[in-house]
């Protein structure tokens, strides 16, 4: 078994056992360093595929939602900030675990890519064209008509979503724009003679 059927392997596993822990943690804190390690792990897969730009869209867009997520859960949770800092230390062995085998896991693809020359990471993209270029092709020309599909159902999603958060009122405040229109200075000023010593 060469060096990358070997990283594979880890990253793989890695990856199924962190996102069992996802499910199984009951404290949201673990769940959330968990799911990181999860995504972390499978954009360690795209390198082994060749696919550089999807590991990084899925380590900058997934793991920067998931911290949103956790501001979130935090928010609605309602967690005291003061409790939480005492007790710091007992999230610490987890956390460092996690960082630690994300160490190791980087140390082990570039070595993979070291010890073989470059030839165990793959070059999934044609000759002479970037891994973007590769992808936007395939997305934009063999693909489209799913990718139309997708942004088809997305925005009938959020005109579902807002037709049913939508609160109609008895007597809404509406604007008459030929109204507006219409108007002119003696209806918008109304000049007040306003005598000393005496008010409106």
């Amino acid at each position: 078994m060469d060096i990358t059927s070997l990283v594979f392997y880890i990253l793989s596993g890695v990856s199924v056992a962190s996102a069992f822990m996802v499910v199984a943690s009951r404290n949201p804190v673990y769940s959330v360093l968990f799911l990181i390690l999860t995504f972390f792990n499978a954009a360690g897969l795209f390198v082994l595929m060749g696919a550089e730009f999807l590991a990084l869209i899925l380590v900058v867009v997934y793991v920067g939602a998931v911290a949103v997520l956790f501001l979130f859960v935090v928010m609605m949770l309602d967690i005291d900030f003061a409790e939480l800092n005492e007790g710091f230390l007992q999230y610490l062995p987890i956390g460092a675990t996690v960082g630690l085998i994300l160490l190791i896991e980087l140390i082990m693809l570039y070595a993979s890519s070291l010890i073989a020359g470059g030839s165990a990471l793959p070059n999934a993209t044609p000759e002479g064209m970037t891994n973007t270029e590769a992808l936007g092709l395939i997305l934009y020309t063999d693909h489209i008509y799913y990718f139309q599909a997708a942004g088809a159902i997305l925005l009938v999603a959020m005109i579902g979503a807002i037709v049913l958060t939508l609160e109609t009122r008895p007597s809404p405040r509406k604007q008459n724009i030929a109204k507006q229109n219409a108007r002119t200075k003696k209806d918008g000023v109304e000049l007040v003679d306003v005598k000393p010593g005496q008010g409106l």
